[in-house]
Parts: C-alpha cells; structure tokens; sequence
C-alpha cells in the first residue's frame, strides 16, 4: 500500500489527506493535530476512525485544512481518514457506517434574510 489520497468536508471547513503506513502521526497544517485542535473532545474525534478500526497508531497523517472553525476542520479530517481507511481495506466500512463516520453531514448555516437581525430572529415589533 502506498499513498492514499482523499478529502471530507463539513460545514464550510475542507480537509485534504494523505495517508500512509506509520507509527500514528497526525499532523494537520505542518503542525502535530494536538497543538492545532487544543481541547480532548477534538482529539477524539480525529482519533474516533482508528479507534472503530483498531488501527491505532499503524498509520501517518499528513493534513491541509482550509475554511471553517476548529470543529468543522476536526469533523473533516475525521470523515477523510474514514474514508482513506475504506480505501485501505473494504472490510473497515461497515463498522465505520455504523458509527455513522462515513456520512457527510449536510448541515449549512441558514442564511441571513433582509428586514431580520438574523436567519430567524427578527427586529422587535412594535404594535403601536
């Protein structure tokens, strides 16, 4: 197996990855993932695709994310390296489907309409 090439998306957040054979290194950005995502809750969910494959620390991550906040980016890099490890062995896709790890999420910020403060909120009225 060599290089495996795939890309998850979430939100407005893209994230490209190469996966190789290794020793478990993640990193993101030119950086380790652990100083890029700082709270635990985002270090698991990067870690969630091995953990469901028991491939822990058996391969490399090498990451480019662009757009979005700190979480959308960690729910990115999780559906690309879901599926990078489908590519790897097809026998990992369906535990990871069961974990619901191979859907990507369709949920977009609602757009801000005119005459509103927000997407739902509304100036105050006034009835007199």
């Amino acid at each position: 197996m060599d290089l495996i090439n795939t890309i998850g998306r979430r939100k407005t957040a893209v994230a490209r990855i190469y996966l190789k054979p290794g020793n478990g290194k993640v990193t993101v950005n030119k950086k380790d993932y652990k100083n890029y995502f700082s709270s635990g809750t985002l270090h698991y969910v990067v870690n969630q695709p091995f953990e469901v494959t028991d491939t822990l620390n058996k391969y490399d991550v090498d990451a480019q994310i662009d757009g979005g906040g700190i979480t959308g980016q960690a729910e990115a890099l999780r559906m690309a390296i879901s599926r990078a490890l489908c590519e790897v062995d097809a026998e990992f896709r369906p535990p990871l489907k069961a974990k619901g790890l191979m859907r990507r999420d369709p949920r977009m910020v609602e757009r801000k309409k005119y005459g509103q403060k927000k997407a739902r909120k509304k100036f105050q009225f006034s009835k007199r």
